[in-house]
């Protein structure tokens, strides 16, 4: 692959808010250089303003276990056969905090668990076409045998229920397609292929 990074060239002209509440939405009108050395734009896009995210893969290497979550998510409402989703430990970054340190308090408050250390495995942005959304991925290791039940902060409207299950579980869960979103896909097949020793740490 021929690197053109000198080349490249790009400016926002114009930033404006279009909406603000739960979600932020931005119109942009922005130019940059094209492949060939010339210039496009201006061009006008609206940006989704959604933040930044952590997932955690919280796994027990003992009894060969991971937690998985389940809350209603409004943007599946059109999903057969209804709106709640099995995903892993996630949430948004929204203090000062580090990504480490969201992904620690994020595990405690959706499924109860105290994790000292957390390793970020993998990072990458949801949908760049339309949306600044990056999601951090981490892995942790510990005990969950005791882990489960309802969890979530009311005043956030949060209604959780943790589940463990077997991590082969979670892999058919996947391949089915009872986990759904991409967050948790690429985490657990990141997860998958650690175990076949294809992926690096």
């Amino acid at each position: 692959m021929t690197d053109n990074n000198k080349q490249r060239r790009w400016n926002v002209h114009d930033r404006v808010p279009l909406y603000e509440g739960y979600n932020r939405l931005e119109q942009l009108r922005f130019s940059h250089s094209s492949h060939s050395g010339q210039t496009l734009g201006p061009v006008e896009r609206e940006l989704f303003v959604r933040g930044n995210v952590v997932g955690v893969l919280a796994v027990d290497p003992v009894n060969d276990t991971i937690a998985l979550v389940e809350q209603f998510r409004y943007g599946a409402l059109e999903r057969k056969p209804d709106p709640w989703l099995v995903e892993i430990i996630a949430g948004m970054i929204d203090t000062d905090e580090t990504p480490e340190q969201v992904a620690i308090r994020e595990a405690r408050e959706e499924a109860g668990l105290e994790l000292q250390t957390v390793t970020r495995v993998h990072h990458y942005l949801t949908s760049p076409g339309c949306s600044n959304e990056e999601v951090s991925v981490f892995h942790a290791e510990t005990s969950l045998e005791n882990t489960g039940g309802l969890h979530g902060l009311a005043d956030e409207g949060e209604d959780i229920r943790v589940h463990v299950v077997p991590v082969d579980t979670a892999f058919a869960y996947v391949d089915s397609g009872r986990i759904c979103n991409g967050l948790s896909i690429i985490a657990l097949q990141w997860l998958r292929l650690q175990r076949l020793g294809a992926y690096a740490a």
